[in-house]
């Protein structure tokens, strides 16, 4: 919602700006400019990404345009659910965790919170960071190194598409000038013709650089830069979670293990002392 607000004042403050100058928005609609630019900013990204670059990049383009998932709810509703599952981890054994962590969409603890259970990128990353601790596989001390591991990957995965759409929004300014370049290239056909169709050749052309930059500085860079903390607000979440597996694993208290991840966090999403105990004493109680 932020972004879209975002390119509706970047918009309004440029048509403003051009109508209160003594423009006419008509003058700006040049669709077969917008087809250059958009038809070689378009085929250069095909050209630089994969098929799943491309399918992460539309993905992270709406995310953007509907807002982090990341925020202080869903920390709230994490720590509730990792409370849950490490209490009964202590109350009735590790083995207590397999039938909620082997199938965690039939499990009703997952189900109680579902900005968790609906997200499977984070459900899968829990999931799999207590499959060593329940298979004993790994040490206590070897289970950060492999979820860190882990996280690594991730983040490479969310900078393929954000480095896809940074070049694009590189290069459209230069898409501008080779539209602006094609309409001189017209203009000059019509050199002997009436003032006012060199004007209107002229006119056109100096509009596929002003999309070409509006574009890149107005649009498609703050898009990627919104991509850019979108994608460190999900990995500090990733974070969190292993954070707290390891030091569950590490034989800390479920409260210890959550108190610990709170730490990691930004202010914004952190919960206060007050709030930690709040959910601590809803889960107990329940």
């Amino acid at each position: 919602m932020i972004a879209i607000i975002g390119f509706i004042v970047v918009t309004g403050a440029v048509l403003g700006g051009f109508v209160l100058s003594g423009g006419h928005v008509g003058a700006l609609i040049q669709p077969y400019e917008l087809l250059t630019i958009g038809g070689a900013a378009l085929g250069g990204l095909i050209v630089m990404s994969t098929k799943k670059i491309l399918v992460d990049l539309v993905k992270g383009c709406l995310a953007c345009l509907k807002g982090s998932p990341f925020g202080k709810p869903a920390y709230r509703d994490l720590f509730k659910l990792m409370y849950t599952l490490l209490r009964l981890a202590r109350r009735d054994g590790l083995l207590a965790l397999e039938a909620h962590v082997g199938k965690p969409h039939d499990s009703k603890i997952f189900h109680e919170y579902p900005r968790i259970s609906k997200n499977h990128h984070v459900t899968d990353f829990i999931c799999g960071a207590f499959a060593p601790v329940l298979d004993g596989t790994v040490r206590p001390e070897q289970l950060p190194e492999m979820l860190e591991a882990e996280i690594k990957v991730i983040e490479g995965e969310h900078h393929a598409p954000l480095h896809a759409l940074q070049k694009t929004a590189d290069a459209l300014p230069g898409f501008g000038i080779v539209a602006a370049v094609l309409g001189i290239v017209i203009t000059m056909e019509s050199i002997s013709g009436p003032v006012e169709e060199i004007g209107h050749h002229v006119g056109t052309a100096l509009v596929g650089t002003f999309l070409g930059i509006l574009m890149s500085y107005g649009f498609f860079g703050p898009l990627a830069s919104r991509m850019e903390l979108l994608g460190q607000e999900e990995l500090v979440f990733f974070r969190a979670i292993a954070s707290i597996v390891s030091g569950f694993a590490g034989d800390a208290s479920p409260k210890v293990a959550i108190e610990r991840a709170c730490r990691g966090i930004g202010s914004a999403v952190r919960p206060s002392r007050d709030e930690l105990d709040k959910m601590f004493k809803e889960v107990e109680g329940a």
